[in-house]
């Protein structure tokens, strides 16, 4: 509303001149209609009516939104707005422009490190499952059946968080290894996808060629938050914090 305190208006009814006959009865201001189109609602405030004003009839868009369909006219509409935005100073070319909408979250839990690796490779296996599920066969035991068989729910401070840590992370390499030997080209599936770049950011390969999990508070090459998948149904969702206190997750830009 504040654009109309600056412009009285977006449009005038001159911009509509050549859209309607110069003779047949007067009409409703052209002006008014097309932002009560852009708007879909009946403001008063923003075409410029009083208070008390009745108003007019809605069924009265439905000829307006006929000639705003011709010719390309709401395109010139569009460009005309921009135009007298950029002269009253609103509206700046190639810049960013600032909204006031909140954060936009990812629909994901919160899941600690280890519940995400056990969740991706639970996803793996279904995915795999629905596909091709032959391939499973002399893979997947009651073990595999008793870790990811059912929904990753394991908290904060899970029972024997080392042996799961490493069980996980040797279950899954044993996966990729089996399907890069035997099944390549099941390797592309998202799930699968998302497994192997979950298992490498959170594990790496020592000089051993021992897989050891990355720690949260050494040089162990943890990647940044803006960098480091938190669902394994989303790979673009992401944690972010911004100063001490803000916290939430929502979609990485890359």
């Amino acid at each position: 509303m504040w654009i109309r305190d600056r412009l009285d208006g977006l449009w005038s009814d001159e911009d509509f001149a050549q859209w309607y006959p110069r003779d047949g009865r007067p009409g409703l201001s052209p002006a008014q209609l097309a932002t009560v189109s852009v708007l879909r609602f009946d403001f008063k405030y923003a075409p410029g009516l009083e208070l008390d004003d009745p108003g007019f009839h809605h069924s009265v868009l439905g000829d307006f939104r006929d000639r705003l369909l011709q010719d390309r006219r709401a395109d010139r509409l569009l460009d005309l707005t921009l135009a007298r935005q950029k002269v009253a100073g609103l509206v700046r070319a190639r810049t960013t422009q600032r909204t006031a909408s909140t954060h936009v979250l990812a629909t994901v839990r919160d899941l600690t490190r280890l519940e995400l690796v056990t969740k991706a490779m639970r996803a793996a296996l279904e995915e795999l499952a629905r596909a091709a599920a032959h391939t499973l066969n002399g893979l997947v035991n009651e073990d595999w059946g008793r870790r990811y068989g059912r929904q990753v729910r394991l908290g904060k401070n899970p029972t024997r968080p080392k042996t799961r840590i490493n069980t996980t992370g040797a279950d899954a390499h044993r996966l990729l290894e089996h399907l890069s030997r035997n099944h390549p080209g099941l390797l592309g599936g998202p799930q699968v996808q998302a497994l192997r770049q979950i298992l490498v950011q959170n594990y790496y390969c020592d000089s051993t060629w021992r897989l050891r999990w990355r720690d949260d508070d050494d040089d162990s090459g943890l990647p940044p938050s803006a960098k480091r998948i938190i669902s394994p149904y989303n790979l673009t969702a992401r944690h972010a914090r911004r100063g001490q206190v803000t916290r939430w997750q929502g979609s990485s830009r890359t």
